[in-house]
Parts: C-alpha cells; structure tokens; sequence
C-alpha cells in the first residue's frame, strides 16, 4: 500500500516548522515559567471594542460581508492611515480586509510572484517570509544585517543579492524580531534601490502604532513609492485584537484586484463579527493605543537597560515589543542558550537562528510582559549568567 507521506508536495515536504513554537510547546509543559517569547501585546482588548463585536451578534450580523470587507470599515481605515501616516487610499477599489496580516502577506506574495522569481528578504526576519515565497513559487533570498547597524539593511547589502530574477523586497518596520524601525533616511535609500531595479516593495508595518523615539515613516509615504507597494497591517498588535485575525492590506488599484481573486476562492471574506470589532477601535480606540505605547514605552527603556546591565549587549528597539540582545559572550549558540536558560532558570525565549542566519548568537525577548515578570526574568537570566560564566 502507497505510503500517505508520498502524497504530499515536494514544497510542502520540505516547509520546516515554526521554531518560534517548538519552544512554546517546550515551555507549556513546565510550571513556573516566565514567558518573554510570546509576540503579542499582554492587554486584553479593550471593552469598547469587545462590547461593538457582541453588539454585532446581537443584532444578527453573522452573514457573508462584501469579499473586501465592510465598506464602512475600509472607509475607517481609508481614513485612518490618512490621518495618522499622510497616506490616502480607495475604499471602494485599494484596499482589503484580510484574516490577519498573515493572510494579507500571502494574498500579496502570490498576486506578483511567478515561479522561480525571487523576492529578498532582510534577516533577522518574521519567520513566515520565506516559507510564503516558497509557497508561492517563488525563492526567498536572505541578506543578512548587521548587529554593528542595528540590524538596519544597507543599499549596498541589497545589490549584491539583486538578479534579473529579483521581483519584490519584504521589509518589516518596526521589525520583528529586532525592534528596529527604519526612518525616512532609510527608506529612502532603499527606495533608491527599488526604483532603480523596478522592484515591488511589501511592506509589512503592523508595528506601526508602537513606534517610541521618532515618528513612523510608511514606505509608501516615500516620493514615487505609492505605485510600487503592497502595504500590510492590520490589528493585532497596536490594538491588542490577536486572536480577533484581522489584517489588511492597501495598494494601488491594480494590485488590489490581483490580491482579491485570490482573497475571493481562498477566504470569502474576514471573520464579520472582528469587523464590526475594528470600526470601532479605529473610531474610538486612540487613547487605549496611546496608553498601550506608553506602556510598552516603559518596559522596553528598564528591558534593555537591565540587559545591558547584566552583560547582555542589546541595541534599543525603536518600535514594536521586542529585545534582541546578544548572548555570543557566552560562548553558547542561540538554540543552546534558549534551552538551558529554560531548564535552568524556567525563562523562556526565542533563540535568534529561528529568524535568519544574522540572528545566531541572539536570542528574542518580548517585553510585552508585566514589569513584575520582567524584573523576575532580569533576576534569573543574571543567575544563569553568574552561574555558569
């Protein structure tokens, strides 16, 4: 009989899995544990917004939405991103409301890669990129930063991977797992570097509400890039809705058509009640963002201090939830660090391999945490340190 395993796709076959969650699973079967691996706000979502999804059910919206979502939703998100980035998009035909940002990053990739195009994308990177190319038919090809630049890719980094095949650039700011949000100087060179090649840029800002030192700069808000990228963002994060999956993604209209006929046969439409949800916290839900973002403020200034304090060199993230420090003194890979400081310590984290090459001899630290659970992990990881270096 015909082994089941001989049935599956070659590219799903060799698809690895997350190794963000082998150590979740690891970490779920011991008690006691403090958890820094988690990459999701630790509010709940706020009551306003809770209350307008149960509203929704009440009054018995619980059809099929239009595919690209609630008109009257897509209107506050139009004005939205005008508003808070300086960037105007269609309701009616540039925009999509998306189960998460995952789906929009996926309906985007498969709109503009063909197989065998490349598409780069900048390491440390979101553990999901590549395995999407791939899933696309296309190939992901890595550049790796430098901790020297704060993990920030340089024009010059990018032109040695540019082929004739290279069709689109994935940037991520602020960037998980780095923290590091890239300003207008930044884009701009890299904006250099995609018009000068034709390149699609997808731009993946569902960090934006968390930005810290400076203001959030949308790729799209650089001089002639608008028509060139696939704007992905949505809910999750600035407005604590995770486990909501709501996304969206905003282009111009031609690209917004492609990524619908996929939206249309592969998901219908986003989950209604989570829309009914987001009208509401773009309507209303500014002063819970803010106080979020202060928070998170907060935590990351003590977080990478106290890092920094007990010998783990750690750059400042400008934006998101996250801490990358460096763990090369120890001698210890990222996966061997993660581990033991798990076992020994009952500290949970990310080892930094799981996002790209460049993050070997890192590990990934969410401070979206309590400020009792973080000072506990400082204590602990400076006991694993002291213990055994």
């Amino acid at each position: 009989m015909k082994q089941t395993k001989t049935y599956l796709s070659k590219t799903v076959e060799e698809l690895k899995p997350s190794g963000i969650r082998r150590f979740f699973d690891l970490a779920a079967g011991m008690e006691g544990v403090i958890s820094l691996g988690v990459g999701e706000p630790d509010f709940v979502t706020s009551w306003s917004v809770r209350e307008a999804a149960i509203l929704s059910l009440e009054q018995g919206y619980t059809s099929y939405t239009a595919n690209a979502g609630l008109l009257e939703l897509r209107e506050e998100i139009a004005a939205y991103m005008e508003n808070s980035f300086g960037l105007e998009y269609s309701a009616s035909n540039e925009m999509i409301v998306t189960v998460g940002a995952s789906q929009a990053l996926d309906i985007a990739l498969r709109a503009v890669v063909d197989p065998g195009d490349e598409v780069i994308v900048i390491e440390p990177s979101f553990v999901s990129y590549i395995p999407l190319v791939n899933l696309a038919g296309g190939k992901g090809v890595a550049v790796q930063t430098k901790k020297e630049n704060d993990f920030k890719v340089t024009p010059a980094e990018l032109e040695e991977v540019i082929t004739h095949r290279t069709k689109a650039i994935i940037l991520c700011s602020p960037n998980n797992p780095t923290g590091t949000m890239l300003n207008e100087q930044d884009l701009e060179a890299i904006a250099t570097v995609a018009k000068n090649h034709d390149l699609v840029i997808i731009s993946d800002e569902i960090y934006a509400e968390l930005s810290y030192d400076e203001k959030f700069v949308s790729f799209a808000a650089i001089e002639e890039m608008r028509e060139r990228t696939i704007l992905i963002s949505g809910f999750s994060k600035g407005f604590a809705m995770t486990g909501w999956r709501l996304g969206f993604v905003c282009a111009p209209k031609e690209l917004t058509e492609a990524m619908l006929k996929i939206h249309q046969y592969a998901m219908m439409c986003a989950p209604t009640m989570a829309q009914f949800a987001a009208i509401e916290a773009l309507k209303h839900g500014n002063e819970d963002v803010n106080g979020m973002r202060k928070s998170y403020r907060r935590r990351r200034n003590y977080f990478v201090q106290s890092l920094n304090e007990i010998g783990l060199e750690c750059h400042t993230p400008g934006g998101a939830f996250y801490a990358f420090p460096s763990i090369e003194r120890t001698g210890l890979t990222s996966e061997q660090f993660a581990e033991r400081l798990l076992v020994e310590e009952k500290v949970a984290v990310v080892p930094g391999n799981v996002f790209g090459q460049s993050g070997e001899g890192h590990i990934r630290c969410s401070y979206a945490s309590s400020m009792e659970q973080l000072q506990e992990s400082i204590k602990r990881m400076k006991r694993f340190l002291e213990r055994q270096f």
